[in-house]
C-alpha cells in the first residue's frame, strides 16, 4: 500500500473518501461512514429536531429583498417597491409575493452585522461564529468547524442509519470540519436534482446483489485488518462499525426512497419550481422528513432558469448582468422555492421540529455602484460586498414567527436596533437542536475550544 493511501492530507478529500471501496463496487457512502470517528456515547441533542440551512452564496442584497428603503435618494434606492405582507409592519420586495402571503410563518432578522466582507471569511464567520487565520482563511487545517460539522460531532446518527449531515448537493467550499478532520464531512449528493437523470452516486444496489455485497463486506474487513496494522494515524479505527450502517442504507430502502425524486408527484415538484434551487429545497425537505438532522442546501444558482445572470448572489457592478435585471429574473424562482418549503413544513406538521434558516455570508452596499462591463461595454449597476448589515429569514422550529427582529439605519448601512452577530444565529440553531455550546473540542494545537465563545440564542424567537 502506498503512502498516499494512508495519508488523506496528501490527496483530495473526495479521492480519499473513494479510496479502498473498489471492492464494494464504488460504495461511496460506506467509505464515508467507515471513516468517521466514534461518536461520543452521551449526547444532549434533542432527538427528532432538524435544521435546513438554505445557503445564499455570494451575499444577497438586503436592500432589494427583505429590507427595502423606498425613501432614500436614487443613488441608494433600487427600482423595486415594498409590498405589505399578512403581518402588519412587515414589508418586503414586490418580487416576493408568495413570501408576503405566508409571512406569519417566518421571522425576518434585519440587523445581523459582522466584519468579514470577503466571501470565504464571511462564510466561515456565518457558519462557525469565528474567522480563521491566513489569506481568506482557506487553509483547511486552520478552519474552525462549521455548523454542520458540530452537529455531526455532537449528535447521534440519523434515523435508521441515515447520515445526520447531508450537503445538497454539497457543503460550502469555504467551510468544513477544520480541526475536527475528515471524519466529520457530510454525505454529499454531488448531483443536480433538477436534471432528468438525477440520482445520488453510489447509493443504488441492483437487485440480486445483496448476497454478493455481504461477501465483499467480509473480504473488505480482512483487508481492513491489514490496513489498520499499517495505519499510523488511527484513521481506520472506526471503519468496521460503519459497514453495517452502509449496508442498511443500501438494502433497507429508506435512503433510496428519501433521495429518489423520480417517484415524487410531478405537481409537488412543480410547486417548488423546476430549478436547481427549487429541487434542492424539495430534496432537503424529504431528507429531514426521513430523519436526517441537518441539511446544507445550496440556494445560489438560478442560471439554469435565468440564463445570462450572475451564477450566484454576488451582484457586483459591471458583472454579467445589471443587479436589478438579475434580481428581476432570480427572485420569482427564489420566492417559489422558499415559500413551497415553508408551506410544506407547516402542512406536514414538521414546523415544530424542523427549523429553516435562509441566509448568505453578508449583504450588499447601500450605495449603487456603476461600472462598464469589459465584454459588452455597457455600464451596469451593482452593489458590492457589505458585512455591516444583512437580513436573514428563519421559519419553524417551534419558534415565534410573524415578526421582524432588529432594524437598520435609514440607508440600510448598519443596525439601528438590536444588532446581532453570526454567533447569535448559531446559538439559536444549537439551542433548537439541544446542543450545549460550552462543549469543547481540541484545535490543531491540542487546546480545548468551546463550540461558541460569542453568541446567545435570539430571545425574541423563543417568545
Amino acid at each position: 500500500m502506498d503512502r498516499q493511501t494512508l495519508c488523506p492530507e496528501m490527496i483530495g478529500r473526495r479521492a480519499f473518501l473513494r479510496a479502498g471501496v473498489a471492492g464494494l463496487g464504488g460504495l461511496g457512502l460506506a467509505d464515508l461512514l467507515r471513516l468517521q470517528d466514534r461518536a461520543p456515547a452521551a449526547t444532549r441533542s434533542r432527538r427528532g429536531t432538524a435544521c435546513i440551512l438554505v445557503w445564499l452564496d455570494g451575499g444577497p442584497s438586503h436592500l432589494d429583498t427583505y429590507d427595502l428603503k423606498p425613501e432614500v435618494p436614487s443613488e441608494f434606492r433600487g427600482p423595486f417597491q415594498p409590498i405589505h405582507t399578512r403581518v402588519p409592519g412587515l414589508d418586503i420586495c414586490e418580487l416576493l409575493p408568495r413570501h408576503a402571503r405566508l409571512a406569519d410563518k417566518f421571522t425576518l432578522i434585519r440587523s445581523c452585522t459582522h466584519t468579514a466582507a470577503d466571501h470565504a471569511m464571511g462564510a466561515q464567520y456565518m457558519l462557525s461564529g469565528r474567522t480563521s487565520s491566513g489569506p481568506n482563511g482557506l487553509e483547511p487545517n486552520k478552519r474552525f468547524p462549521d455548523l454542520g460539522t458540530i452537529i455531526k460531532w455532537t449528535g447521534p446518527p440519523g434515523h435508521d442509519g441515515l447520515p445526520n449531515y447531508v450537503g445538497v448537493p454539497r457543503r460550502h467550499e469555504s467551510a468544513g470540519p477544520g480541526y475536527l478532520g475528515t471524519a466529520y464531512e457530510p454525505f454529499e449528493v454531488r448531483a443536480n436534482p433538477n436534471k432528468p437523470e438525477f440520482q445520488v452516486p453510489n447509493l443504488g444496489l441492483p437487485s440480486g446483489r445483496t448476497a454478493r455485497l455481504h461477501d465483499r463486506m467480509a473480504l473488505l474487513r480482512k483487508f481492513d485488518a491489514t490496513r489498520r496494522d499499517l495505519d499510523q494515524r488511527g484513521l481506520m479505527q472506526a471503519m468496521d462499525s460503519y459497514d453495517q450502517e452502509a449496508v442498511r442504507l443500501l438494502t433497507g430502502g429508506r435512503a433510496r426512497k428519501a433521495f429518489d425524486l423520480s417517484r415524487v408527484d410531478p405537481r409537488e415538484r412543480d410547486r417548488y419550481g423546476r430549478s436547481y434551487v427549487g429541487q434542492n429545497l424539495l430534496l432537503a425537505r424529504r431528507l429531514v422528513e426521513a430523519g436526517i438532522t441537518f441539511v446544507h442546501a445550496d440556494g445560489r444558482h438560478f442560471a439554469d432558469v435565468a440564463p445570462g445572470i450572475q451564477s450566484d448572489w454576488d451582484d457586483h457592478a459591471g458583472f454579467p448582468c445589471n443587479i436589478f435585471e438579475s434580481m428581476e429574473k432570480r427572485l420569482p424562482w427564489f420566492d417559489q422555492a422558499v415559500s413551497a418549503l415553508i408551506e410544506d413544513l407547516y402542512d406536514r406538521g414538521l414546523d415544530k421540529r424542523v427549523l429553516v434558516v435562509v441566509t448568505g455570508e453578508f449583504g450588499r452596499t447601500p450605495r449603487i455602484h456603476l461600472k462598464t462591463n469589459q465584454k459588452t461595454g455597457v455600464v451596469q449597476a451593482g452593489r458590492e460586498h457589505w458585512s455591516k448589515a444583512m437580513s436573514m429569514l428563519v421559519s419553524g422550529g417551534g419558534l415565534k414567527m410573524g415578526q421582524v427582529i432588529g432594524s437598520t439605519t435609514a440607508r440600510g448601512e448598519m443596525p439601528k436596533e438590536r444588532p446581532l452577530r453570526p454567533g447569535d444565529l448559531l446559538a439559536t440553531v444549537y439551542r433548537h437542536l439541544g446542543i450545549d455550546t460550552s462543549r469543547e473540542y481540541l484545535d490543531r494545537r491540542g487546546r480545548p475550544l468551546p463550540i461558541l465563545t460569542d453568541g446567545e440564542p435570539i430571545a425574541e424567537l423563543f417568545g
